[in-house]
């Protein structure tokens, strides 16, 4: 037997036995080896066995659950088990659902139901009328699918017209299944608003805002009078108890701007007047619906206009506890408050504390009190990444069904990942390190300082890449006397001249014409699209040598981009340049199966999202996904770290190996690690590229094979009740620091952390790294009088 030094290796050698107890103690809702609904056949595609079986535990978890999620990498068909479910639930009752969706796929999602359920009508829902600007179309329109087109025709009416319908009546017009399809932009839009409230102009009261109710003044939040000058760009209201009863109410500070467009926005209308009018409800991207946004709301909304509610998403979790709070509230809020939540800051801090990590930071001065003997201290608590496997067992398990792309596939193409390194050289390298070193004596000397440090990240990543147009860099200090602002002189960045090639343009010039020798389109990834624009320098250099290029810009709207890349198809496009949040959702790059991250960004989620475009079902070709940096750079620490992010992601997956890990970073994320780096000067632990090939040999340990069967989300429980620790990971969003492209999105990327209990496919079919559904229900005990702590028995599987 080989030495079982880490946890990782205990769990890889009892993986096996530990698997056949979990199954024993939590029977699944849906076994490989149960018959399938009769309904499954009925479907115009058949799904897959590990699709089918999805469908069917989420379908059999919505017998008494009223809601569920598919957790499904890109390109497992989440779309088709989805409404799978809902034709599968419905056991052959007519039903109607409502798809709320990104922007650029209501058409697609059209298609998809067109092709999968039989005998159904479609609707696209445009905004709460049926009428305006006649070359938009409005209300609720029925679209068909013809010679591979969705148009619209057929039935036209308004989403009022609905209501006052009601389900019965629209079911008279409409005896089919029927979908609704409505794209979280247009479902969220709604009417301008203004402030409204009365201002005492004698007496007592004079200046405050008076309550148009009671004629009081209207206490602020500190405990005084609201007065005009309280009014911002924030909806305030007030509550009061009226003398007669004691009756609380609650008057809105707030009204319609009836001087601008008048609208209402179709989701919170379907709120108050339609409740329950749809038998189910799919939330497309679950993960971007759970912001404090109008879009997150809509994910609720949902959860009130349908019997039924299931999300969707190819991640769950950005690395924190807390990032579920909201998602799991708005899906089922009964059992959040039962367990004690508060909708709010307040019950997110308690969810976090009780299912996150946290830091205490005690800071202590020197000099005492000069009234007591203690010590002057200060006490912080920081959210860190990471969370306890309890809240799997918890909030997940039950229903939850997880799927991985391969194992909707056995034969699917090789997908490798490597890092090319380029030396800096010549004047580039004199004058980055110029750059560095004023940054970093800059950082000694005003340590901690945000100014600088976005300035750092903004212009060591940058710089290299674009070594020109820079002006002189500043940075924003605090005076200690004064506590004003000044503005400090870092540095005066050399102009580069643009005619050249730069090493790393070289290097990248050299390596796609390599892949289109072999008659290989390539896709280009750049971060930088500002007043830097890397993607106009990449263009320029492949248009230099003859390569027929193309950039898609974020003023091509979401729905156009799949119309845009086959254009350039067709024009017989050789690489196209791209910003990878362009591309994260939607789009299928079958044809672009080399994709190189010049720049790979901050968000985990999105460079994952994007480097998996072309690795789909229907993909020929091996796919090779490269990363390009400068070595001894901000770009290699970057790299580095995001890997080693990747590492514990694929851990929390269920990937277990500690390789790579021991030298795992403690800082609370990427931007205090690159500060280290750059002060300590040098790497901290391995190379990025030994980083990404500690990924590549963890991808071949996982490759599935027959009869294994592989346990993850309960194992990382158990092991967390051993006293482990399991970080997920973080994401660093800052619009000062890196230049985005504008496009909306939630109010955080989350990163793939999927978790599953998966058990042998005894069928013959591509052998699944899924589930078995993770709808599972722990067996009752009897014997088990006393208190006990819930999910305790788990650790039976110790035995």
């Amino acid at each position: 037997m080989a030495a079982l030094n880490t946890i990782f290796d205990y769990l890889r050698e009892y993986a096996s036995s530990l698997g056949d107890r979990i199954v024993e103690s939590y029977q699944p809702l849906h076994k490989p080896e149960d018959e399938l609904s009769p309904e499954i056949a009925k479907l115009k595609r058949r799904p897959l066995p590990a699709q089918a079986l999805a469908i069917m535990g989420t379908a059999k978890s919505l017998i008494t659950a009223n809601s569920a999620r598919i957790v499904a990498e890109c390109g497992t068909g989440k779309t088709l088990m989805s409404m799978a479910t809902c034709f599968v639930h419905a056991n052959g009752k007519r039903f109607t659902s409502i798809v709320m969706c990104p922007p650029h796929l209501p058409k697609k999602w059209a298609r998809e139901v067109f092709m999968t359920i039989p005998n159904v009508r479609v609707f696209l829902v445009e905004d709460m009328r049926n009428n305006g600007d006649p070359r938009k179309p409005h209300g609720v329109v029925e679209v068909v699918y013809r010679n591979g087109k969705i148009e619209r025709k057929g039935l036209s009416l308004s989403v009022s017209q609905l209501r006052l319908m009601g389900p019965k009546g629209f079911k008279k017009l409409c005896p089919q299944n029927a979908f609704f399809v409505m794209s979280k932009e247009k479902g969220k839009l709604s009417y301008f608003w203004r402030h409204a409230f009365n201002v005492a102009k004698s007496g007592p009261n004079l200046g405050n805002v008076v309550s148009i109710d009671s004629g009081r003044p209207v206490d602020d939040s500190t405990g005084g009078n609201l007065t005009r000058l309280s009014f911002d760009n924030r909806k305030l209201s007030e509550t009061f108890a009226r003398p007669s009863d004691g009756t609380k109410v609650h008057t809105a500070l707030w009204q319609a701007d009836k001087s601008k467009i008048q609208r209402m926005a179709p989701l919170e209308y379907m709120g108050r007047y339609m409740h329950d009018f749809f038998d189910y409800a799919i939330a497309d991207e679950l993960h971007q619906l759970g912001g404090d946004t109008a879009q997150g709301n809509g994910l609720a909304v949902l959860g009130r206009i349908a019997k039924k509610l299931i999300g969707l998403t190819g991640t769950m979790m950005g690395g924190y506890a807390d990032d579920l709070y909201n998602v799991l509230y708005r899906m089922d809020a009964p059992q959040m408050a039962r367990e004690g939540y508060a909708w709010g800051g307040e019950g997110r801090s308690v969810f976090q504390s009780t299912y996150g990590v946290s830091e205490e930071i005690v800071k202590r001065e020197v000099e005492d009190n000069s009234c007591s003997k203690a010590s002057k201290a200060s006490v912080t608590v920081k959210r860190k990444p990471g969370c306890s496997p309890l809240l799997f067992g918890k909030y997940l398990m039950e229903n939850t069904a997880f799927v991985s792309l391969e194992d909707i596939a056995a034969n699917m193409p090789a997908y490798n990942e490597s890092v090319i390194p380029v030396q800096l050289e010549g004047e580039l390298e004199k004058a980055y390190n110029d750059i560095r070193d004023a940054i970093k004596d800059a950082l000694k000397k005003y340590p901690r300082n945000a100014s600088l440090t976005s300035l750092m990240l903004n212009t060591l990543l940058c710089y290299p890449d674009h070594p020109f147009g820079f002006n002189t860099l500043y940075a924003k200090v605090r005076d200690k006397q004064t506590g004003e602002l000044e503005t400090v002189h870092v540095c005066d960045p050399a102009d580069l001249d643009q005619g050249v090639l730069y090493p790393k343009e070289k290097a990248l010039l050299d390596d796609v014409n390599a892949e289109i020798t072999q008659g290989r389109r390539v896709q280009v990834f750049a971060t930088y699209t500002g007043a830097h624009d890397v993607t106009a320098r990449l263009k320029w250099v492949f248009e230099q040598a003859g390569l027929r290029t193309a950039v898609l810009k974020s003023s091509v709207g979401t729905d156009a981009r799949e119309a845009w890349y086959e254009a350039r198809l067709a024009e017989g496009v050789q690489v196209v340049i791209a910003h990878p949040k362009l591309v994260e959702t939607g789009l299928d790059l079958l044809e672009f199966p080399t994709i190189y991250f010049y720049e790979t960004g901050f968000s985990l989620y999105t460079l994952r999202q994007a480097s998996r475009r072309s690795w789909r079902i229907g993909q020929k070709h091996a796919v090779r996904v490269k990363f390009l940096m400068y070595t001894g750079t901000a770009q290699e620490s970057q790299i580095r770290l995001m890997g080693k992010k990747l590492l514990v992601a694929m851990m929390m997956e269920g990937k277990f190996s500690g390789e790579g890990l021991d030298g795992f970073e403690e800082d609370d994320d990427m931007m205090t690690s690159m500060v280290r780096e750059l002060l300590e000067e040098g790497g901290v632990g391995e190379s990025a590229d030994a980083i990404w090939q500690n990924l590549e040999r963890e991808r071949a340990l996982h490759v599935p094979e027959p009869t294994t069967v592989e346990v993850n989300a309960v194992l990382e429980q158990v092991a967390a009740e051993s006293d482990l620790t399991f970080d997920g990971t973080d994401e660093l969003s800052f619009d000062a620091v890196v230049e985005e492209v504008a496009e909306p999105e939630a109010e955080s990327a989350p990163f793939l952390v999927e978790t599953s209990v998966i058990v042998a496919d005894p069928i013959p079919t591509p052998q699944t790294n899924v589930l078995m559904f993770a709808a599972m229900k722990p067996k009752q005990s009897s014997r088990r009088k006393q208190p006990v702590v819930e999910y305790e028995d788990q650790m039976q599987l110790f035995g």
